[in-house]
């Protein structure tokens, strides 16, 4: 390949290198399309006066160019005065608008400040008027714009000064890295403020443009910094720091949504943390109550309620085709829980909790006790060698969880699957034992109920029935996505690292369209009654909504999806998307579920 040079000697330039480049290569190219590539891209005009500039400013650069003069500005204002008061024809016209434009003055002031090189900002004078005896005084000077300035204050209720109560991590102050907390505030661009309220030197602060100088003397602890780690929490509740009257500074709260992600950016106040929203580009922390403080206001404010389980009939609840081999739904308690073979909602009979899944030993009563606000949570995303997580279903009877998940199975039997319920019912004749159930006598059941083997059971005419964990496994361990519906209150046992449950609430839509969705539904009480179906009620529709709402009080802050059930067809297109983004996308999980 011939050589090409732009050393000494030659005055081949950049530009003309480029231009020559595709007739020198193209002996050395046999394909046409990379011919034509090479000559498209050695020919594109943006590229060629890239080239033309780059060799204008190296030749200027060495020339060592020097500024004819400092004070380009003041010549600009000068020529003015003087064109103003002489004879006016157009080009003078012309040239004074051209000066007096805000665009050509500033070019003139940028001009002077690098021909001048005054890059430094300029400081005050230290005052005049400060005692040999005085602390250590600094004089701050911070440029202030639309962004707040990250910082409150208070007086202090010992020495009764005017201090900075907290830096908000990201904001202007704390990335200044001149003001810290604990430092004294004596004035504000020359106004003295001992004797004034932060109400008043906020109100000072808010009317103040442009360059803000402080007066401070140093706190003690200004080189200390907060070591913490940063975490992430998954809010559990809303929060509007507008309506929040405990809050230090509403204008300096940060609002949010339950289920939203928050890095904590800031411990150090044991009541108010510092945060900002996870992915957010604005580096400005908020405050937040803290985990402590919210949960003990928040316990003040509810009081403890009994669970009841949701009230329904004996009648089976369906939309539109009866499963010919179901059956009625077990009795505990006085209540028959609805459900398909393979998912009975059964809450345990003396209402005890599972110990060997939830560290807890209070009774069911006292769940709603448990105040949620935060949990911390890291990135998790299912590799293939991992079992699937297990997709938990909640709702209310006859909301048509039966059905959305019979659509699943249906759409996809080799990787949808559901338990085999355990039962100590005599098996059928048309029956095999691992398919319809797991047939186990009674003492083993109740031996297993003492071994908390069971998630949920129940008794119904003397026959035992209950989900057992071993039953979950066995889904998961075949490498299938597992779909188990349960009641609310049963999730909280599931949430293990083991199982990695995500919650999906399926939702009733509004009554009206209940009504009209629902009318051709049908309910029945048994598999030997089906003459007997009856449409839905009105009282049934109420009861929906209102186990809904109840649902969602107490548990929603365990739900990780709600999908609203107007159209059947719709909710199962929106479960399917979501069951196949849980599997590929990273979502948050708890801390402990990595760390177990």
């Amino acid at each position: 390949m011939p050589a090409l040079s732009t050393g000494p000697g030659n005055d081949t330039g950049l530009y003309e290198l480029l231009a020559a480049l595709p007739s020198q290569l193209q002996s050395h190219v046999v394909r046409q399309e990379d011919r034509t590539f090479l000559r498209d891209m050695f020919g594109e005009k943006s590229l060629h006066s890239l080239m033309k500039i780059h060799e204008k400013l190296q030749h200027y650069e060495k020339q060592c160019p020097s500024p004819v003069l400092h004070t380009a500005a003041s010549l600009a204002n000068d020529l003015a005065e003087e064109l103003q008061s002489k004879p006016m024809n157009s080009e003078t016209g012309e040239l004074l608008k051209l000066l007096s434009r805000p665009h050509v003055k500033s070019l003139l002031s940028v001009h002077d400040t690098v021909a001048q090189k005054s890059y430094d900002p300029e400081l005050p004078p230290l005052p005049d008027d400060i005692d040999d005896d005085e602390d250590s005084v600094k004089i701050i000077r911070l440029v202030k714009n639309k962004e707040p300035l990250g910082a409150t204050i208070k007086r202090d209720e010992n020495t009764g000064a005017v201090v900075v109560a907290r830096i908000m991590k990201g904001g202007a102050a704390d990335r200044s890295g001149l003001i810290h907390v604990g430092d004294e505030l004596r004035e504000v661009n020359g106004i003295p403020v001992e004797d004034k309220k932060p109400e008043e030197i906020i109100h000072i602060l808010a009317q103040s443009q442009g360059a803000i100088t402080f007066k401070i003397i140093p706190g003690i602890n200004e080189d200390t910094s907060s070591k913490e780690p940063k975490m992430c929490v998954k809010t559990l509740f809303d929060y509007d720091p507008n309506e929040d009257k405990a809050i230090p500074c509403k204008e300096a709260g940060l609002p949010f949504k339950k289920g939203d992600v928050l890095q904590i950016m800031s411990q150090d106040d044991a009541t108010w943390w510092q945060a900002k929203l996870e992915g957010d580009a604005n580096p400005r922390a908020g405050l937040i109550p803290s985990k402590h403080f919210q949960e003990r206001r928040l316990a003040l404010r509810r009081p403890v309620t009994l669970v009841h389980p949701q009230r329904s009939s004996n009648r089976r609840l369906y939309e539109g085709a009866v499963n010919s081999d179901a059956e009625s739904g077990p009795h505990v308690n006085g209540f028959y829980i609805a459900g398909l073979r393979r998912s009975f909602r059964l809450s345990r009979k003396d209402r005890q909790t599972n110990k060997s899944m939830y560290e807890c030993q209070k009774s069911e009563q006292y769940d709603m006790a448990d105040v949620p606000t935060y949990e911390e949570v890291t990135p998790y995303r299912r590799q293939s060698s991992d079992k699937y997580r297990l997709v938990v279903l909640v709702g209310p009877v006859g909301v048509g969880l039966n059905e959305l998940k019979r659509k699943l199975l249906v759409s996809d039997p080799q990787h949808y699957s559901v338990t085999v319920p355990h039962t100590t019912r005599p098996k059928r004749s048309q029956e095999s034992d691992g398919v319809e159930y797991h047939f186990i006598s009674k003492h083993l059941f109740e031996t297993d109920i003492q071994n908390n083997k069971f998630i949920e059971y129940g008794e119904y005419k003397g026959n035992y029935y209950g989900t057992s964990l071993d039953s979950i496994r066995s889904v998961l361990m075949k490498n299938k996505v597992c779909l188990l519906d349960v009641q609310s209150h049963t999730i909280k046992h599931l949430r293990t690292s083991e199982f990695k449950p995500f919650v999906i609430f399926v939702k009733p839509p509004p009554i009206e369209r209940l009504r009209e969705t629902r009318k051709n539904g049908k309910v029945i009480s048994s598999k030997d009654d089906k003459d007997s179906a009856k449409s839905f009620t009105e009282e049934d529709f109420q009861e929906m909504i209102s186990a809904a709402q109840m649902m969602e009080n107490q548990h929603g802050h365990l739900f990780e999806k709600v999908i609203v059930n107007d159209d059947l067809v719709t909710a199962f297109n929106e479960m399917k998307t979501v069951l196949k983004k849980l599997e590929v996308e990273t979502h948050w999980v708890p801390v402990s579920w990595m760390h177990s």
